[in-house]
């Protein structure tokens, strides 16, 4: 497994539980060589336009990517998890998603929020 590697892995929920889910592996993170993750979901009413991103059935690396539907990149979700949580692998993104991704989770790290967790710069557009 790689970066823009799509896995099936065992994702903790906001309650607590672990589920298992699709997932993307942005990167390895040190100093054990874990996975950063995003989560993604079926559930494409769920999108932050402008963060999240959706993987359609007609874009050019979704018959690459291993999914059976449409699916919300839900960059919000991220997680670090070991290799042991992860299931299988499903296939893989495309490189210019895989760094357009890490892009915006980037700005969003990096930019200014008020009070409300709300940014107070505009980010970038891709």
């Amino acid at each position: 497994m790689r970066s823009g590697s799509v896995v099936l892995a065992r994702v903790q929920q906001a309650d607590g539980r672990l589920k298992a889910r699709p997932a993307i592996i942005l990167n390895t993170m040190p100093p054990f060589s874990d996975f950063l993750v995003c989560a993604l979901s079926s559930k494409l009413k769920h999108e932050c336009r402008g963060f999240d991103e959706v993987i359609a059935a007609d874009d050019d690396d979704f018959g690459g990517s291993g999914l059976k539907v449409a699916s919300l990149i839900r960059l919000g979700m991220v997680a670090t998890i070991p290799g042991s949580v992860i299931l299988g692998e499903l296939g893989q993104v495309s490189e210019t998603r895989l760094l357009r991704l890490r892009s915006r989770l980037a700005r969003q790290i990096e930019a200014e929020q008020d009070g409300a967790g709300q940014p107070t710069t505009r980010p970038e557009s891709d």
